[in-house]
């Protein structure tokens, strides 16, 4: 009892620490995996505190690594981000999606494989598992660094859609190169036929699996208007999605992106109200953070315990080899699909290495031959992908025009700055003068340079609005998000202070929760 309480005991404390320095590094403007990364190895590799060293023998376990990431947190990642992909967009981009994901990955497992065992000279098993797993552009990786930066809506669909089915592709290939491929290989020719089957097998059977589970879940959710119920449904519908399919096995991670895009889609429209819709996002946003925070400071803890000295040219070699297998994927599955040179280097670059990648290399057997070298070379290279593409992808992206921006922001926030300064002043002035403490004679001279101040300001307001319209947009957008909150929260209070039935409340809020996501979704116009 006592030993499952300690256990219980160190969760809490790497939560606290986790969140902890995520807030630290969001509060800098830094992106928070590196940072949990980093913070998670220091405590591995320096004896700071005893309390740190059982959080180090805890939690870098092989066994207990793998099952946070794979069994707990991967089906939550995976289920909030395909909750939130718009369908719409991915049924504009599906040609790429689809091509990276599938005949992408696979010969990001083929170049990269073939390269391993042709310059570092793996066992050609060996360098096939090494490849798969570097096949796997880590979803828990790449959306929370492409979130912070703000690209190219188009660019960040690709690449989210693109590292959510390619996990699951690059699991299933793991799974034939451990167990299948001797058998594969002894059929002959035979044997890539079986090889593909058993492929699509398993994808197409975690796609039927998501798919119904997502319908089931959505019909149901139309029978009820309770929305901490129906957050809970989602829950289960994620982990039961995965651990379904897993249990007849098929591709659990397909089948968690099957049942999110359903629910996304179907089940918003028929099944759930505007108050549902905000809950069910806020919901999974902090699922999401604290999940995010635990698995990077365990990668971090889980990376600072395999020792890579002996082996610092074999993973620098390595991950010149994983780059060049990315690049070559990339180039050529995204022929003939219109994406710009500019795209190719992001998506080459983004396609960052993480904790999934770890987590299937400790899953090897324990019996496996040549399973601490396949080991040793993923930490190194998800080490630097994480670490070094990580910091620099948010570089690149500003190198190469691609990130989302408004145009003459910087100026507007200056001015709306120096327009604040003038307010807070004029504000000041009045202050004083109604409390007697300036002379008249002051007062006017003071209010008469502060208008003409303010006056200046707004000219050039108008000038800039004048030259760059949509930062009236965006300025009005964020207006009437705090008008409409405004509103939601004084519709609470009428109702806490008795002045509003509940029924009356309900519409007056349910109308204002529509407004807001008819907001979310660009459609309000002037009325």
């Amino acid at each position: 009892m006592s030993s499952a309480i300690h256990s219980i005991e160190l969760i809490l404390i790497l939560l606290a620490l986790s969140i902890g320095v995520t807030a630290l590094a969001k509060k800098f403007g830094k992106p928070y995996p590196i940072a949990l990364v980093l913070i998670g190895a220091l405590i591995g590799l320096v004896p700071v505190w005893e309390l740190f060293e059982d959080l180090k023998q805890f939690f870098a376990s092989d066994e207990v690594f793998r099952v946070a990431v794979i069994s707990v947190f991967l089906p939550a990642l995976l289920g909030e981000a395909s909750l939130k992909l718009s369908v719409q967009d991915l049924k504009k981009n599906l040609r790429p999606i689809v091509l990276l994901a599938f005949p992408g990955t696979l010969l990001a497992f083929l170049i990269t494989g073939g390269l391993v065992y042709w310059v570092l000279g793996l066992p050609l098993q060996n360098a096939l598992v090494f490849g798969a797993l570097m096949a796997a552009t880590d979803p828990v990786s790449v959306i929370s660094v492409f979130k912070s930066l703000g690209v190219n809506r188009r660019l960040a669909v690709v690449i989210e859609g693109e590292s959510l089915i390619n996990d699951g592709v690059a699991v299933v290939i793991f799974n034939i190169s451990v167990f299948s491929l001797a058998a594969i290989m002894s059929l002959g020719y035979w044997g890539v036929l079986e090889g593909l089957t058993t492929f699509f097998k398993v994808v197409a059977g975690g796609v039927l699996a998501g798919v119904s589970l997502g319908f089931v879940v959505s019909w149901m959710l139309r029978y009820f208007d309770d929305y901490p119920l129906e957050n809970s449904f989602s829950l289960v519908l994620f982990y039961g999605a995965y651990f379904i399919a897993e249990y007849f096995h098929v591709s659990g991670v397909i089948a968690v992106v099957a049942a999110g895009l359903v629910l996304g889609s179907y089940g918003k429209e028929i099944g759930m109200t505007p108050a549902t819709r905000l809950s069910i996002s806020v919901f999974w946003d902090s699922i999401v953070l604290v999940a995010n925070s635990l698995v990077f400071i365990l990668v971090g803890l889980e990376i600072s315990r395999i020792n890579m000295a002996h082996h610092l040219a074999q993973v620098a070699i390595a991950v010149l080899l994983v780059l060049l297998g990315r690049s070559g994927a990339v180039l050529i599955s995204t022929m003939g699909t219109g994406i710009p040179l500019p795209w190719k280097h992001v998506l080459n670059w983004g396609g960052l290495k993480g904790s999934l990648s770890l987590a299937l290399a400790l899953s090897l057997p324990p019996s496996f031959e040549g399973r601490e070298m396949i080991i040793v070379l993923t930490f190194g290279v998800v080490f630097f992908s994480l670490v070094v593409q990580g910091m620099t992808i948010g570089p690149l992206i500003r190198i190469l025009g691609l990130q989302k921006t408004v145009q003459g922001l910087k100026e507007y926030e200056n001015l709306s700055f120096d327009l604040q300064q003038a307010l807070a002043a004029g504000e000041e002035l009045e202050r004083v003068h109604s409390g007697g403490k300036v002379s008249p004679v002051i007062y006017d001279s003071l209010r008469k340079e502060i208008s003409l101040r303010v006056t200046g300001i707004n000219q050039k307001l108008g000038r800039l609005y004048d030259q760059y319209p949509e930062l009236l947009c965006e300025q009005e957008l964020t207006t009437r998000k705090k008008l409409l909150y405004a509103e939601h929260q004084a519709v609470e209070k009428l109702l806490g202070e008795g002045f509003l039935s509940d029924e009356t409340g309900s519409e007056k809020k349910h109308r204002v929760l529509e407004l807001m996501e008819e907001l979310e979704k660009g459609r309000v116009t002037d009325k």
